[in-house]
């Protein structure tokens, strides 16, 4: 396993989908030197993502052989849907940054604090239920993903009090703002390195 160097952190951003913590973690990495690790995925990507930027899209069959060399620190599936991250991104993301972020479902969320412990940050982004359908209307997804995304909010709110931080998303540049504070009152305390 990847030993995190001194100042290293990982934030990993987590909360209902639709919440926008995906919005709020891009706007934070541009005030910051921030390296982003991108999960892998077995679901096809929707019509406003890419490959190589929102997430490493995958067949079933690529992703069974990633899995099979043991190269997935985590992988879920929900849904029929595999999810996965590949410590070797994480490596490589440190290799230039001192900060690097995920945006994860709970699981992934709680496997890096189980192995990197006080180095990672969980920034628990949500928003009422009405407002985040409404944003999935709004980016288009059909009504069956909306479902599927809906039928796990409760689920995924009741993990909002494991995480270190939370904020309520109405306004993403004013909630971006109140997160780039946070992770700048990180970067300022000496962390104290445990061993985990």
């Amino acid at each position: 396993m990847y030993q995190i160097k001194g100042k290293e952190l990982i934030f990993v951003y987590t909360g209902p989908d639709g919440s926008g913590r995906k919005t709020i973690a891009k706007m934070v990495a541009t005030a910051f030197d921030m390296e982003t690790v991108l999960s892998y995925t077995t679901r096809s990507p929707r019509h406003y993502e890419k490959d190589g930027e929102d997430y490493h899209f995958v067949t079933e069959e690529t992703f069974k052989q990633i899995q099979a060399q043991q190269e997935f620190i985590e992988s879920v599936e929900i849904d029929g849907i595999h999810y996965g991250i590949r410590e070797q991104d994480i490596v490589d993301a440190f290799k230039n940054h001192q900060l690097v972020y995920l945006t994860l479902n709970p699981e992934g969320a709680d496997k890096l604090k189980q192995m990197y412990g006080n180095h990672v940050v969980r920034i628990f982004v949500y928003a009422d239920r009405d407002t985040v359908i409404e944003r999935q209307k709004i980016r288009q997804d059909s009504d069956e993903v909306i479902e599927r995304h809906m039928s796990h909010y409760d689920e995924i709110m009741g993990y909002k009090n494991n995480c270190e931080h939370a904020f309520e998303n109405f306004d993403s540049p004013q909630v971006s703002y109140q997160v780039s504070e946070l992770i700048e009152s990180y970067l300022d305390r000496n962390l104290t390195v445990t061993d985990y």
